[in-house]
């Protein structure tokens, strides 16, 4: 608050400093009344060469007597009563006294009418503080409007959307199911609805997510969106090929230096990259029917994860901390997560293809991961904007000692070989 009223003061300051000098300034006699003395000079002038003209018969007196009434009014405008030197400096000083004491109190007065005196403060003891209250009664309030209006199609549109956002994945379903009722045959409505039924299953795509991908592309086989999600769901199952087929259509319409054709593109190489390592078929000798140690801990990452202290004054003890491993380049979704609390920090982790998010996707299929540890208020495990975080990427796989502290000022991350560098 301290640090705002001196803000406040500095600025209001520098206003005056632009409207005090200009009236204190002392111009001497001969400049304050230069202008009505040239002004005044000229119509003399133009009065001499009147009465000349009249007397040289060039015109009459009617018409000299109205060019000096003429002559009298503009004497009267352009020429105006000017103080003595004295008194106009007399009149700035009050008038910038004035100013001075004017100016910050009608400054003072508006912010206590008009602002917020305890809004900083607030803010200052609880900088994370958003209230999602006001957000939630405004959806609830659309929810009971549209109970009432069941045809309204936008409006259920914008409450699925809503619910969304707010992560309530399982009311945005239903909205998008009783959407489906009233619409079937919107490929963008089916393709939503499936992005959102994934989420409720783990972000998994499989299964009735799919049939709506399904049914979105026979309706407009280009469908952007509806190809990726496909492609995505080729993917879980190792169908690489199906996955290129879907994502080439992408890289085929959208323009190369678009976001999707280089998130596409990415995605593209992560499945070529792993059509190559895939086995090929052989006959199992009598030793390789033990796995090798070496072979087990290929898709294993051993680290620990820490807090630096600065942030563990804005977190709770109870907040959730997510530590995961995604593709280098790939799919956006987890490979492999672990959960814990902040009162569990510092905290030694393994990740293995048991924690896998996705059915047939595992760890141990991707040479280089991010590993990456973030701290959730809300417990979602949708990663939201100023979350605190720390990240190392280009991990190989089997890497040990690997170190993360989620700091203030960015994350620190110590890879644990010295091939890795961190982010």
């Amino acid at each position: 608050m301290i640090g705002f009223l001196l803000a406040a003061l500095a600025l209001t300051a520098c206003t005056l400093l632009f409207i005090v000098p200009p009236l204190l300034r002392k111009d001497d006699d001969a400049v304050l009344v230069v202008r009505d003395d040239l002004n005044l000079a000229v119509l003399r002038d133009q009065l001499r060469e009147l009465d000349a003209d009249l007397a040289a018969g060039m015109i009459d007196a009617g018409a000299y007597d109205s060019a000096r009434q003429e002559l009298e009014r503009r004497v009267t405008e352009e020429v105006g009563v000017q103080l003595p030197a004295g008194q106009a400096r007399t009149a700035a000083r009050w008038t910038s006294l004035g100013l001075v004491l004017a100016v910050p109190l009608l400054a003072s007065m508006l912010y206590i009418v008009l602002g917020s005196p305890l809004a900083l403060e607030t803010l200052r003891e609880s900088p994370h503080a958003a209230s999602p209250q006001p957000i939630n009664a405004m959806v609830t309030s659309l929810a009971e409007r549209l109970k009432q209006q069941p045809d309204d199609i936008d409006g259920w549109h914008m409450l699925a959307r809503s619910y969304n956002a707010l992560e309530r994945y399982q009311e945005a379903s239903a909205a998008y199911a009783h959407l489906l009722t009233k619409t079937p045959n919107d490929a963008d409505l089916l393709a939503d609805y499936a992005d959102t039924l994934a989420m409720l299953l783990n972000q998994s795509l499989q299964g009735e997510p799919e049939k709506l991908i399904d049914r979105a592309l026979a309706l407009e086989p280009g469908h952007i969106k509806a190809l990726a999600l496909s492609g995505s769901a080729a993917f879980e199952r190792r169908d690489y090929a199906g996955a290129l087929a879907r994502w080439q259509k992408i890289i085929d319409v959208a323009p190369p230096e678009s976001e999707v054709a280089r998130t596409t593109a990415a995605s593209m190489s992560q499945a070529r990259n792993l059509m190559a390592q895939a086995p090929q078929p052989k006959t199992l000798a009598a030793s390789d029917a033990t796995p090798k140690p070496a072979t087990v801990s290929a898709g294993r990452l051993e680290g620990v994860v820490e807090l630096d202290p600065a942030v563990r004054r804005q977190v709770a003890a109870t907040d959730t901390v997510f530590i995961y491993a995604r593709a280098h380049d790939g799919p956006r979704f987890p490979l492999a997560v672990l959960r814990k609390q902040v009162k569990d920090l510092p905290v030694a982790f393994v990740l293995d293809d048991s924690m896998a998010m996705m059915p047939g996707v595992k760890l141990s299929d991707f040479d280089s991961v991010l590993v990456g540890a973030r701290i959730s208020s809300s417990g979602s495990a949708t990663a939201r904007p100023g979350e605190p975080e720390a990240s190392i990427n280009a991990v190989p796989r089997g890497a040990k000692n690997l170190r993360l502290r989620i700091g203030e000022s960015g994350s620190r991350a110590t890879p644990g070989t010295p091939a890795m560098s961190g982010q």
